[in-house]
């Protein structure tokens, strides 16, 4: 027997008809309007559990940065000899097999991040599998006393900052296609990912251990000449 509206969690249903919604038009077109349209509800259904279209959109991201983390944290423990590989190699998947949640998370301007700090959580867990891992691998390589715990976490930070932008960089060149617009050498498109993994393998292992405390000076600039008279 097939469900009527009445039937089903009106929440749930308000975030997979505005997936579809999204699917088909584009983050532009979504509305509580056209989510009630496509549930065939009154058009103030959807508010008894989102004011705001910003709220409902939150949800959708909120869900898509929990399960992006859960995917990220399965492979990292399925990759027992190498769990910063696992992820990356997870990341790249998840973007190539879920391309919708992968823009809403990424290539959608967020709702005021001060008013849905369950999404704001959400995003930082994800950020925080990846800084945790390498700091563990940083602690195993470091030589520092573990006084110096702040510098290693700040390295950790720098470093996973690095490596999302490297895997975002390419995770959105593939979601474009711009590879097949460039002449390139046969045989460099299936390259490109596993090359990308191999550099980022390279940079943490011959990578610094600590991070600078303090900025690099800048250069002084060179003297002025002197005229002869």
């Amino acid at each position: 027997m097939v469900k009527t509206i009445h039937e089903l969690d009106l929440k749930e249903a308000c975030i997979q008809a505005a997936r579809e919604v999204i699917a088909e038009q584009g983050i532009e077109g979504l509305s509580l309007r056209d989510v009630a349209r496509k549930l065939g509800v009154s058009h103030q259904a959807p508010y008894r559990h989102y004011p705001s279209r910003d709220h409902l959109l939150a949800a959708i991201m909120q869900r898509c940065f929990e399960d992006f983390a859960n995917h990220l944290d399965q492979a990292s423990q399925a990759h027992t000899s190498d769990a910063l590989l696992g992820m990356g190699e997870a990341y790249m998947r998840y973007a190539a097999e879920h391309p919708l949640e992968y823009r809403l998370m990424f290539g959608t301007p967020w709702p005021e991040p001060a008013a849905h700090p369950e999404l704001v959580r959400h995003a930082v867990h994800a950020f925080d599998l990846l800084r945790n891992q390498l700091l563990q691998h940083l602690q195993q390589r470091a030589s520092a006393p573990q006084s110096d715990m702040l510098a290693l976490l700040a390295q950790a930070e720098l470093q996973a900052l690095f490596i999302w932008s490297a895997l975002h960089g390419m995770a959105s060149i593939q979601q474009a296609n711009v590879m097949q617009h460039l002449v390139l050498t046969p045989g460099v498109p299936a390259q490109a990912e596993p090359y990308l993994m191999g550099m980022m393998h390279t940079a943490l292992t011959l990578g610094p251990t600590q991070a600078p405390t303090q900025a690099s000076p800048a250069p002084s600039a060179p003297a002025p000449k002197k005229h002869e008279n």
